[in-house]
C-alpha cells in the first residue's frame, strides 16, 4: 500500500505539472506535413547549408545551437553577419543530456558562413592553441559584436568527459574561420550548463538544464529522467562575468559566478532582448518560455510572465526586431528513438513569439490563433493576453529533422534551422 500511495503522488505530480506537455508532445503525434514554411513553399524556398553529399561536411550534421556574428562599422552599421554553428557528428555516442555517455573522443566542430555569400559553402573553424587533450562536445554559443575590425570574444558550452566546461576563443573579423583559444572557465556551480546568452563581450548568462546528471554514478540514468518527467524545478540561471584583475591586469581575470534565477524545471534555451532589459528562457519539460525583468547593473532577475508553447522548447533566439524565435520538439518519444537509432527522424517547430500591439483581457482572446499553419499552435497551446505565437516553420521530420535552433535575419526575412541530429545539419529557408 506505501508503494500505491507514493505512486498515486507521482502521478498527480507529473498531471499537475507536465499533463499538457505529456498529452500533446508524448501520447500525440500529429500529423505534419514533410515540409511547411510561412513565408514560402518549403520544397523552393528551403534547402541545406551546405551541400548534402559532399564528403568535406560529413561532419556538419547533429548541429544543436547556431549564433550571429555582426562586425560592425565604426559608426555601428552592419558591414558583415556570418553565421556561426554549433556540431558534433559523435553526438550518437556522447550526449551527457539524453545519453550516451560512451565514447567522448572523436570531437564536435564549429562552422562560419557569411551572409550575403549565399553561393558560398559554409567553412569549419580551426581552433588555435587548442589544448591537445581537451575533449571538444559543444552545446550553447554566442559571440559578441566586432566593432570596427576588433576581435570578438566567443564563448562555446563544452560537454566533456570528465565535466561540463565553458570554453572561451577570440575571433578576428579579418580570420574569421580561425579561433584562438583563450581559456577554459569551470566552477563545481557549472553542474549542467547548456545555452549562453551576452550580457557584454566578457560576460553572459548560462543556463543549467538539471540538477542530476547522467554523470552520476549509477543513478545517472535514473534521477535525470526523473527530474525531466516530473517537471522538478531544479534547473536555475547563473550570471558569470570576467573582470580585470587590478593587481595584475594583463593577467587571467578575475571569475565571477552568480545565481540569478533558480527554480526552472529543464532550462535549457535563452536569450538576451535587443535593447537588454528582458531575458526570456525555455523551459523544455513544461513546454513554457519564461520571461525576466533584467537588471543591468547587477544582472539580477525578476519573473514577469510566461508564454506556453505547442513544443518542448529548445533554443530560443530574439530576431532584430524583437521578436522571440522559439524551436523544439513536437514528439519527444520520436527524438528519443532517434538518439537511440531507432528511428531516422524527428518532427520539428519553430514559431515566432511577440508581444500584443493592444492590451487584451483574458476574455478578449480567441481561443484560435496560428491559423495558417497545418497543425496549430491553438491545438496544443492556449493563448495569452500579453503574447502572440505564430508558426514560421514545421516538419514531420522528413523534409528536416530535430529542430533544436532558428535564427532569423530580419534584414533579408530569411530562416536558418539547425538539428540536434539532422544528418543535413542546417538549412536555410528564404522568403518567397
Amino acid at each position: 500500500m506505501r508503494w500505491l500511495g507514493l505512486g498515486t503522488v507521482v502521478l498527480g505530480v507529473f498531471i499537475w505539472r507536465s499533463g499538457r506537455v505529456a498529452k500533446h508532445t508524448t501520447l500525440t503525434k500529429s500529423a505534419f506535413p514533410l515540409g511547411y514554411y510561412a513565408s514560402g513553399d518549403f520544397a523552393s524556398s528551403c534547402s541545406p547549408i551546405a551541400p548534402v553529399d559532399d564528403p568535406a561536411f560529413n561532419d556538419l550534421k547533429y548541429c544543436e545551437d547556431e549564433t550571429f556574428w555582426d562586425v560592425l562599422t565604426t559608426q555601428g552599421d552592419l558591414q558583415t553577419r556570418h553565421l556561426i554553428l554549433s556540431c558534433d557528428s559523435n553526438r550518437k555516442a556522447w550526449n551527457t543530456v539524453m545519453g550516451p555517455l560512451r565514447d567522448p573522443k572523436p570531437r564536435g566542430s564549429l562552422w562560419l558562413k557569411t551572409l550575403g555569400e549565399e553561393d558560398a559553402a559554409p567553412t569549419r573553424i580551426l581552433f588555435q592553441n587548442y589544448p591537445e587533450g581537451h575533449d571538444f562536445h559543444p552545446l550553447g554559443l554566442e559571440i559578441s559584436p566586432s566593432h570596427n575590425g576588433n576581435t570578438s570574444n566567443l564563448f562555446v558550452v563544452n560537454h566533456a568527459r570528465e565535466h561540463t566546461t565553458i570554453e572561451q576563443f577570440s575571433v578576428d573579423p579579418s580570420k574569421p574561420t580561425i579561433a584562438l583559444y583563450q581559456r577554459t572557465l569551470f566552477t563545481p556551480y557549472f553542474v549542467s550548463p547548456n545555452s549562453v546568452a551576452l550580457t557584454s563581450p566578457t560576460s553572459f548568462y548560462v543556463t543549467n538544464d538539471h540538477f542530476f546528471t547522467r554523470r552520476l554514478a549509477w543513478v545517472g540514468k535514473f534521477l535525470p529522467m526523473m527530474e525531466s518527467v516530473l517537471g522538478l524545478p531544479l534547473g536555475w540561471v547563473a550570471h558569470v562575468a570576467l573582470m580585470p584583475n587590478p593587481l595584475d591586469p594583463s593577467g587571467e581575470p578575475i571569475f565571477s559566478h552568480t545565481v540569478s534565477a533558480l527554480g526552472i524545471p529543464f532550462a535549457n534555451g535563452i536569450a538576451l532582448s535587443p535593447d537588454g532589459s528582458t531575458v526570456a528562457v525555455a523551459s523544455t519539460t513544461l513546454g513554457e518560455v519564461y520571461f525576466y525583468q533584467r537588471e543591468p547593473k547587477d544582472n539580477t532577475l525578476e519573473r514577469i510572465g510566461s508564454v506556453p508553447m505547442p513544443f518542448t522548447p529548445d533554443n530560443i533566439a530574439f530576431d532584430d526586431s524583437g521578436a522571440l524565435i522559439v524551436t523544439g520538439h513536437p514528439h519527444f518519444p520520436s527524438i528519443v528513438s532517434v538518439a537511440a537509432n531507432k528511428t531516422e527522424v524527428a518532427p520539428s517547430w519553430a514559431v515566432a513569439v511577440t508581444p500584443r500591439s493592444s492590451v487584451l483581457t483574458q476574455r478578449d482572446l480567441r481561443s484560435e490563433y496560428d491559423s495558417q499553419s497545418p497543425i496549430s499552435a491553438s491545438l496544443k497551446a492556449p493563448a495569452v493576453v500579453s503574447h502572440e505565437v505564430e508558426t514560421l516553420f514545421q516538419s514531420n521530420g522528413t523534409g528536416f529533422s530535430t529542430s533544436s535552433t532558428a535564427l532569423r535575419d530580419a534584414r533579408t526575412g530569411r530562416l536558418y534551422l539547425t538539428g540536434l541530429y539532422a544528418e543535413k545539419g542546417a538549412i536555410v529557408c528564404r522568403p518567397s
